[in-house]
């Protein structure tokens, strides 16, 4: 898979810089807490909204928080929670897709009513349905996110399933005595992984969006915790004194999203993954 997708990106410059950007950018909050200048919810009203100097590279806050160290430890929560709805709404539906492409009849025909059911209503009206129900915090978002974004993998892994399972290699494993859960782990999963990879890669932007989103709405995380839409939010009361407040953390949602729409793009032309909001 490694290889198919180095493969894919040999000829895609545009996409191997986003590639690299989001590489650093990940390092870079794996270590925010050796390499951000201060702390990222002190509170010291006596600089507020300090301009950039060196010990405060991007300046400080309405608090006088370090915007810098506040981006750093928000890129944690919007990349790591986006990488963990990612990783468990793909294993639900890689489970969910399998049982439903492989054994077909009445459980293929539940499984993916229920599926197209949820996919008939908007993400974030689903979305904000759970929050509702759960209650507000990040926990509870990262929650809902899972709880919707699965249906899309299981649908498409679904497809694949079918695709696959009367090839002649998998008719051979079957005849050779090979049990249902042998094939679908070591000769179905194997096949269709690359291709629902590189659909996750586009849902990140998606992810990232919608985590954002909630925190600007004062849904996902609370204060004093740094994240970026939470900044943007904070920073809204002072848009003409100090536009930056809004200006850095929106930046930073446009570069990682672009990133992972451009990286997905160049991706899924190679496999011919389809976006979740294209038609089948």
């Amino acid at each position: 898979m490694i290889a198919s997708i180095r493969t894919g990106l040999r000829s895609q410059k545009t996409a191997q810089v986003c590639l690299g950007l989001l590489l650093v950018l990940f390092i870079l909050t794996i270590l925010a807490p050796w390499i951000s200048p201060h702390d990222p919810i002190q509170v010291n009203l006596a600089l507020k909204l300090k301009p950039p100097s060196i010990d405060y590279p991007l300046g400080t806050d309405h608090l006088g928080r370090c915007i810098l160290s506040r981006l750093l430890y928000g890129a944690r929560v919007s990349l790591g929670f986006a990488s963990l709805i990612f990783i468990s709404s793909l294993g639900i539906g890689l489970f969910v897709g399998a049982i439903a492409g492989y054994k077909g009849g009445l459980v293929d025909f539940v499984l993916m009513r229920f599926c197209e059911g949820v996919m008939s209503f908007p993400n974030l009206v689903l979305i904000l349905g759970l929050v509702g129900i759960f209650g507000t915090g990040l926990a509870q978002v990262v929650l809902a996110m899972m709880l919707v974004q699965w249906v899309y993998y299981a649908r498409m892994f679904r497809g694949m399933v079918l695709s696959l399972k009367e090839r002649n290699f998998i008719t051979a494993a079957r005849i050779s005595g090979s049990s249902q859960w042998k094939i679908i782990t070591q000769h179905i999963i194997p096949n269709v992984l690359p291709p629902i990879v590189v659909m996750g890669t586009l849902e990140m932007g998606w992810a990232i969006m919608d985590i954002s989103a909630l925190s600007f709405l004062g849904l996902g995380i609370q204060p004093p915790a740094p994240e970026w839409g939470a900044m943007i939010h904070e920073g809204k009361s002072f848009i003409r004194s100090n536009p930056e407040l809004m200006l850095y953390p929106g930046i930073m949602i446009l570069l990682v999203v672009v990133s992972f729409n451009l990286l997905g793009e160049a991706l899924s032309d190679r496999f011919g993954v389809k976006r979740r909001f294209e038609k089948e």
